[in-house]
């Protein structure tokens, strides 16, 4: 809705539009001022999730709307190799043209889509209808994969059904104890951190498990700091304390959860010695954990990528969940067990149909009664929609050989994917590439055209946030000239292709087929409508019917099973997919920082952003910046098995001494992702983005041979 309030003292009454933040899964309520020099942002005290509040990236999203920064018009690379201005006749053309071509000559699956976690339901929808029905090819997934795919693996095997948070996200301050595991929740999500910190000042514990001492770290009653891709040990070795001490609630147990004999097989293999062995983190630190989150009357473990971006990563989340159900955490008010979904809509944009293994409302492709209901309601015969195609890594790995062709929205690979020198190479192998995008991303810049997407603040849709609520971004203004919203852009494309109906314009017209598609599935969206989300602040799902109050706490009665049970996982700890050797001596992990999001293709073009995080940096212990014989701000080489960047060290005691720490968001020298392991976990298909072996030299001594580790100027 748009209201009219005070905007400040000195100015006239402004118009406000009620919406939502375009980066993290908050989805933090903003309103946004017309009149002036443009839009600008203004706080919404009365959205429930973030009270107002709003980070860096939120107070400023306004930027990336402004001339100049982003595309106006669409791109074609000519006869010369260089992109030039074109209409959007051409543009839409030359993409139809290039897609069909690829699958006239190799066949339907040599054709594929990439779509991203930022996209709205509405677009993930069509998306997803767009590969299946008027492409008819099975490859087609996106780069939430990246993010939460095997807290969701996880969250599917012990409960049935995948939600971020099967609870408020207000609820965490409501708790005894949260163990917080691989989240840096300050910087990723700063106006989150209250929930924190309102949790410690009602009398609560709060434990940190992470490889560095982060600002959220320094909130912590009690911080474990394990070495890299050893979170599932830590798990175990805690269980193996619960079991011991006798802090198993036996009547939950036995009551509402099934196997649990054999997670105590398991549990009890990894006893406390070993487990500090394997993590580095100290018995007597385990043993304050466990009866911190044992001895509290409720208790959560909230997990984010640390653990979850690693090849083992669905086992990792597995044990973590073990723990919630030892001690009956779960499937009660301020129990349970949460992941900290990163991706603005990476909750819906998993739900809707642009996963590989998925149709809208978490329907399978290999259900008969899943893809018929789908089928009737796209009008199709189900025999038409393809199989489950290749998960996002392996698509992109795929690039130039099985798949030809392809279409990425809202994505930008060559930043954020793993081993990305190689993905580059590999999109560089295409056939056809067309890009749609907002700015003109480094992916965009390899593509043979370029689309021009209307931003967040131009167009409405929905998104749902890491809690399952649905709440409705709302246009403020309209796209400038030469500029369409990606719902215009699929729905051209569809026309090429042969679809002239199918795929509306209108984003309540989408939504309204949604709602269709999703009923008596898992993800019901059935009862949502736009109304009711702008009077209600959101909707949770499963929302059956419009009578329906929607549910924000699953599992109060029964777990989404057959049975009504949660399942203990039977995992046991693996090492790494690659460990530190002679040639590779230290640990590498990847993350975020406050004032940049993702692969910064739009944060990176806002100057007070830049300002406070102007480049890549290489974090190490001073212990490993003596050995090297660096200083701060010194140039420093970080080199894997798969590939090379250099950025300047910043020196820190925050970071374990046999590990290095990077920001992800750069492209150019100083991009991370070019060192990280494409190692997939077995089940969910996440690449191991946290961990994997680096050297670590001065950048001007690369000249030469590299020093004996340990000498001045040397490298480890």
């Amino acid at each position: 809705m748009t209201r009219t309030v005070e905007a400040a003292p000195q100015e006239q009454r402004a118009a406000v539009t009620e919406t939502h933040c375009p980066y993290c899964a908050l989805q933090c309520g903003m309103g946004l001022a017309s009149g002036g020099a443009g839009l600008r942002v203004v706080e919404r005290p009365e959205f429930p999730v973030n009270r107002g509040a709003l980070c860096g990236k939120g107070r400023t999203a306004a930027e990336v709307l402004r001339a100049g920064v982003r595309l106006s018009a669409p791109l074609v690379r000519g006869a010369d190799g260089v992109l030039r201005e074109a209409g959007w006749d051409e543009a839409l053309d030359r993409v139809a043209a290039g897609l069909s071509g690829v699958q006239a000559r190799f066949g339907r699956d040599a054709a594929g889509v990439f779509g991203g976690g930022g996209l709205t339901n509405e677009k993930v929808y069509l998306l997803g209808k767009l590969a299946r029905i008027a492409l008819r090819t099975k490859n087609i997934d996106y780069n939430g994969r990246f993010c939460m795919s095997s807290a969701a693996a996880a969250h599917r095997k012990a409960f049935g059904i995948d939600r971020g948070l099967p609870f408020p996200l207000a609820d965490v301050a409501g708790t005894g104890c949260a163990i917080v595991v691989g989240s840096n929740l300050a910087d990723t999500m700063p106006p989150a951190l209250r929930y924190l910190t309102e949790l410690v000042d009602n009398g609560g514990s709060l434990v940190v498990v992470d490889p560095r001492r982060t600002r959220t770290a320094e909130q912590a009653t009690l911080h474990l700091q394990p070495v890299p891709g050893t979170d599932l040990a830590l798990a175990l070795g805690l269980l193996h304390l619960v079991i011991a001490g006798g802090y198993v609630d036996e009547e939950f147990v036995a009551a509402r959860t099934s196997g649990f004999e054999a997670a105590r097989a398991a549990a009890m293999a990894h006893w406390p010695e070993l487990v500090e062995r394997i993590t580095g983190v100290p018995v007597p630190l385990m043993r304050r954990a466990v009866e911190l989150f044992a001895g509290a009357a409720s208790g959560m473990v909230l997990t984010a990528r640390g653990p979850e971006q690693q090849s083992k990563g669905t086992d990792t989340v597995g044990a973590w969940i073990n723990l919630c159900l030892a001690t009956g955490k779960a499937g009660r008010r301020f129990s349970g067990y949460g992941c900290l979904t990163g991706q603005g809509n990476g909750q819906g944009g998993r739900e809707h149909g642009q996963k590989a293994d998925q149709l809208p409302g978490y329907r399978s492709l290999v259900d008969p009664a899943d893809r018929a209901h789908v089928a009737g309601v796209w009008g199709v015969d189900p025999e038409e929609l393809p199989g489950p195609g290749l998960s996002a890594y392996e698509l992109l790995d795929a690039l130039g050989s099985e798949v030809r062709g392809l279409l990425v929205v809202g994505s930008n690979p060559v930043v954020s994917a793993p081993r990305a020198a190689h993905v580059t190479e590999r999109l560089e192998s295409l056939d056809f590439l067309a890009v749609c995008d907002v700015v003109l991303s480094e992916t965009a810049l390899l593509a043979d055209v370029v689309l021009p997407s209307a931003q967040w603040a131009e167009e409405t849709g929905t998104t749902t946030n890491l809690e399952g609520r649905v709440i409705l971004r709302q246009a403020a203004v309209p796209p400038p000239p030469g500029v369409r919203t990606d719902l215009e852009v699929l729905h051209g494309l569809a026309a090429r292709l042969g679809w002239s109906a199918g795929f509306p314009v209108e984003p309540e017209a989408v939504f309204a087929e949604l709602r269709v598609a999703t009923a008596g599935a898992q993800a019901d969206y059935a009862g949502i409508s736009y109304e009711r989300i702008r009077l209600e602040d959101g909707v949770f799902w499963p929302c059956p019917a419009e009578d329906h109050a929607g549910t924000p706490r699953l599992f109060l009665d029964r777990f989404a099973t057959p049975d009504g049970r949660a399942r203990f996982a039977e995992v046991a700890h693996r090492p790494a997919a690659e460990l530190p050797d002679a040639e590779y001596p230290l640990y590498l992990t990847t993350g975020r920082v406050s004032a940049q999001y993702q692969s910064g293709a739009q944060t990176r073009r806002v100057a007070e952003l830049n300002r406070a995080a102007p480049g890549p940096f290489v974090e190490v212990h001073p212990l490993l910046a003596r050995r090297l014989g660096v200083a701060e701000g010194d140039a420093l080489a970080v080199t894997s098995r798969r590939g090379r960047a250099v950025a300047p060290a910043r020196v820190t005691e925050a970071i374990r001494p046999d590990t290095v720490f990077m920001p992800f968001h750069w492209g150019g020298e100083g991009r991370a992702n070019s060192l990280t392991n494409p190692a997939l976990d077995p089940t969910s298909r996440m690449p191991e983005f946290k961990v994997c072996a680096v050297r670590v030299e001065r950048a001007e001594a690369e000249a030469g041979a590299p020093v004996a580790a340990g000498a001045a100027g040397g490298a480890l």
